[in-house]
């Protein structure tokens, strides 16, 4: 079964992504982030420069299909019908469709009222179907 975990109270989305990314690309996991058409740009662009003179390999559609094969971390919009990656970093609104597909499925969710009430929805789809989901809360444990 998928083990959810949402990370809530991130007090920047796409910055706590980069660091997550980092710290999972740096154990050897593969990922794909679900984030909205409309900030993949800014991500792909804050993965060049998360830490000064490091660089997280990334991919995203319309990439050349050697490079999204070989790249450890896949943004998009949508699920790739096709992955190896073990991971889902979902950091959209909706629940993304196919998680089961993934070992573990981290939710990012900031202390905004909009995306939280977007989390417990999403939060009430898993349990009923049957996930008991973990709950991280950023502003109670360190972050690095």
């Amino acid at each position: 079964m998928t083990e959810v975990a949402f990370h809530f109270n991130a007090p920047d989305k796409q910055g706590y992504a980069c660091r997550l990314l980092r710290k999972a690309y740096l154990r050897g996991a593969r990922l794909v982030v679900l984030v909205d058409e409309a900030d993949r740009a800014a991500l792909d662009s804050a993965l060049w420069t998360v830490v000064v003179g490091e660089f997280l390999p990334h991919s995203k559609p319309g990439d050349p299909p050697r490079v999204q094969a070989r790249s450890p971390i896949h943004l998009a919009s949508e699920l790739p019908p096709q992955t190896d990656a073990t991971v889902l970093v979902n950091l959209r609104a909706d629940m993304p469709q196919g998680y089961d597909r993934f070992a573990r499925v981290i939710e990012v969710v900031t202390g905004d009222e909009t995306d939280r009430g977007h989390a417990r929805e999403r939060w009430k789809r898993y349990k009923a179907q049957g996930i008991e989901p973990q709950r991280h809360d950023l502003q109670l444990t360190p972050q690095d």
